[in-house]
């Protein structure tokens, strides 16, 4: 790693104005065609799926010698104040970067011979996005898809709580019926996870082409993911609560698909 070209003391840096406007404002992300990464793990992560970083602020007393890649990009020494100022949480190793991510579309998806998937609609919360996507990694999904989301994918919450797995996990943004039409295209079944009409998922084959199809705990699916459907699954509830937290539905689910297909696990 080469030396800083600068260093930042002053929280009144027009950098540190930039990037607290990356962090917090989705329409920032978007009209700059930027994003904020945060840990060296999430960088390296980051690279390693082609996207480019511009920008690295670190702070020596947190990261030390910074002996990680940086992809070329701007190196930016910051104080401790600075650094405490523009890092979205508390604990990490002292490195922020300015990454220009790319946008993959539907067709830009690589898929295996029997494909895993899974696919939220209208999902909300960003910390439940980056969750789905941490045990989509785990389960080695093919993709997670998200349609029509009403959280921006380069949230900086969704990438810390996907532990770097949205860099790992090919993710897509687009309409349900764009994802309906994509998944029928190519012969893969639709399971979605609702309760009417439905049977245990442990009783459903996950061992063909599959996509899961889970929406939101308040309102769940469209009708229109409901008529696409193949076969309606669901996780029958034991108790008084009749759900479970969109991401722990998925890990459920995911895992009897890697159950079925007896994909070796590290235990």
């Amino acid at each position: 790693m080469g030396d800083a070209q600068k260093t930042i003391t002053s929280l009144q840096n027009p950098e540190v104005k930039r990037l607290m406007e990356l962090q917090l404002k989705s329409a920032a992300r978007r009209e700059s065609g930027l994003a904020v990464v945060e840990g060296r793990r999430e960088l390296q992560h980051c690279l390693d799926a082609g996207h480019e970083a511009v920008a690295v602020y670190y702070c020596p007393e947190l990261a030390g010698e910074l002996a990680c890649d940086t992809g070329g990009a701007t190196l930016i020494q910051v104080s401790p104040a600075v650094y405490e100022k523009i890092a979205y949480r508390g604990g990490t190793e002292g490195l922020v970067a300015i990454v220009r991510p790319h946008h993959r579309r539907l067709d830009d998806l690589q898929l295996s011979p029997s494909p895993l998937i899974i696919v939220l609609e209208s999902v909300e919360k960003p910390g439940n996005l980056g969750a789905v996507l941490r045990t989509a990694d785990a389960a080695a999904a093919d993709a997670v898809i998200v349609c029509d989301p009403l959280t921006d994918l380069f949230n900086p919450n969704l990438i810390r709580s996907s532990v770097g797995a949205f860099f790992t996990v090919p993710c897509v943004a687009c309409t349900s019926q764009e994802c309906i039409e994509f998944l029928k295209r190519h012969h893969i079944t639709i399971l979605t996870a609702q309760l009417q009409d439905s049977k245990p998922y442990y009783d459903t084959d996950m061992t063909r082409p599959t996509a899961i199809v889970m929406g939101t705990e308040a309102t769940g699916l469209t009708d229109a993911w409901r008529v696409a459907a193949d076969a309606h699954i669901l996780i029958p509830m034991q108790g008084a609560i009749d759900s479970l937290n969109v991401s722990v539905s998925a890990a459920i689910l995911l895992f009897e698909a890697v159950r079925q297909r007896h994909i070796p696990t590290n235990d």
